[in-house]
């Protein structure tokens, strides 16, 4: 069927970083990787006071295996979509602020300004998420809910 081609594709697009990278993490490779960003980032540092380098990215990687996995069973589930949708809407906030408080992220690169650039991709998937959640109807419920119109 193709119905809604080009949105399983997006969101297919988002499952599969998440389960790729969140398998990673299982990785001592991933788990010193991902240090300098999560222990900069005012969201996630206060991982390492609960959790190992190893431990922390294993769960960080356990919640992106479990939102690809609602993500793949939205669609045939819309109403999972909500939660799905919600979960990988905070992943790539979290990720994308790793713009902004991971010291040397912004740079002069032959007089061309850049950023890391495996960060910036998460607007896409970021913007993916946002209408997984959209199609979930969680947006209209709460918008019924606090009477606004949409």
């Amino acid at each position: 069927m193709v119905k809604d081609i080009g949105y399983k594709v997006a969101v297919l697009g988002v499952v599969l970083p998440l389960i790729w990278i969140g398998i990673f993490k299982f990785t001592l490779t991933e788990a010193e990787a991902i240090k300098p960003m999560v222990e900069n980032s005012p969201l996630m540092s206060w991982l390492y006071s609960i959790f190992s380098v190893q431990g922390a990215s294993r769960l960080i990687g356990s919640i992106e295996i479990i939102t690809a996995i609602g993500l793949i069973t939205s669609l045939k589930f819309p109403k999972i979509g909500a939660y799905a949708g919600v979960a990988s809407t905070f992943i790539f906030l979290g990720t994308l602020s790793f713009m902004f408080t991971t010291p040397g992220t912004w740079k002069t690169v032959d007089g061309v300004f850049i950023t890391n650039f495996f960060i910036l991709k998460d607007v896409v998937l970021l913007g993916t998420s946002l209408m997984v959640v959209e199609r979930s109807g969680l947006l209209e419920k709460i918008a019924k809910k606090c009477n606004l119109k949409m």
